[in-house]
C-alpha cells in the first residue's frame, strides 16, 4: 500500500482526489486547515469503507508546518509516495489596493508551502525509488485573472517549480506534474459566479462547469504506475476554456 499526502483535502477537488486515490488502494493523510469536521467525516468514510485514511491538522502559513506535517503522516505511515499540493488560498484585492501581509498569505499557502513540502518529501521517495509529487495549479496561471494577481502568480510558479524539480528528481524515479483546472463546481468557484455565468459558458467549449471528480481522476491517473513516463507536464482539465 503506497501513502499519499493531499493538503486542502477537506472539501472540494482535495475531497474528491483523496476519496480516489483511496479507492486506488493508497492510504491518504487528509490534511486540513480551518474544517476540521469534514475532515474527520471524510477519514472516518474512507475507513468504513476499507480504506486507510487521517485526518491532520497544518496551517500551511506558519513557517514550520511543512516539516511536522510530513513528519506526522511519516510517523503514522511510515513513509509518504504521492504528495499532492492542493492547498489554496484566493481573496479578492486589485494590485494597488493589496498590502503586502495580504500579497505574502497567499503566497505562502499556494507557493511556499508545495516547495516546503516537497523538500521534506523528497528524501522518502528517494529512499524507495519512487514518487509522484502532483501540484494543483489553475487556469489563471496562463491567462491572469483581475483582483487575483497574487493567485496568479503564485499558480505560475507552481508551474516553473514542476518543470524544475522534474529536471531534479527523474533520475531517481520520482515524477512531477502540474494539474490545471478550469471552472470546477466547489465552493470558491460558486462564490465568484454570480452574474457571470453566461458569460463563463460562452468561454467553455463543453458549456458547462467540471465536477471535482474530473479533475480527481487525472491525479489519480498521475499518482499511479501507468503515468511512469509522464513528467513535466502541465495537464488542462478546463472543458477546452485554455488550450495549449
Amino acid at each position: 500500500m503506497k501513502s499519499a499526502l493531499i493538503t486542502g483535502a477537506s472539501g472540494g477537488i482535495g475531497r474528491s482526489i483523496a476519496l480516489s486515490l483511496a479507492k486506488e488502494g493508497n492510504a491518504v493523510a487528509i490534511h486540513y486547515s480551518k474544517n476540521k469536521e469534514s475532515a474527520v467525516e471524510l477519514a472516518a468514510e474512507i475507513n468504513s469503507n476499507g480504506g486507510k485514511a487521517l485526518a491532520i491538522h497544518a496551517d500551511l502559513s506558519q513557517p514550520d508546518s511543512a516539516r511536522k506535517l510530513v513528519g506526522e503522516v511519516n510517523k503514522q505511515f511510515g513513509g509518504i509516495d504521492i504528495l499532492v499540493n492542493n492547498a489554496g488560498l484566493m481573496t479578492d484585492f486589485a494590485i494597488e489596493d493589496m498590502s503586502d501581509q495580504e500579497w505574502d498569505l497567499v503566497l505562502e499557502v499556494n507557493l511556499t508551502s508545495a516547495f516546503k513540502l516537497t523538500r521534506e518529501c523528497i528524501p522518502y521517495m528517494k529512499a524507495s525509488k519512487w514518487g509522484r509529487i502532483i501540484s494543483i495549479s489553475s487556469q489563471v496561471a496562463l491567462t491572469g485573472s483581475t483582483s487575483h494577481s497574487h493567485y496568479a502568480a503564485a499558480k505560475a510558479g507552481l508551474l516553473g517549480f514542476t518543470y524544475s524539480a522534474a529536471k531534479e528528481l527523474g533520475a531517481f524515479g520520482i515524477t512531477v506534474n502540474a494539474i490545471l483546472p478550469g471552472r470546477i463546481k466547489t465552493d470558491m468557484v460558486t462564490l465568484r459566479s454570480v452574474g457571470r455565468m453566461d458569460e463563463w459558458m460562452a468561454q467553455t467549449p463543453l458549456k458547462r462547469l467540471g465536477k471535482p471528480d474530473e479533475v480527481a481522476s487525472v491525479v489519480s491517473f498521475i499518482a499511479s504506475d501507468a503515468s511512469s513516463y509522464v513528467t513535466g507536464a502541465a495537464i488542462n482539465v478546463n472543458g477546452g476554456l485554455v488550450m495549449g
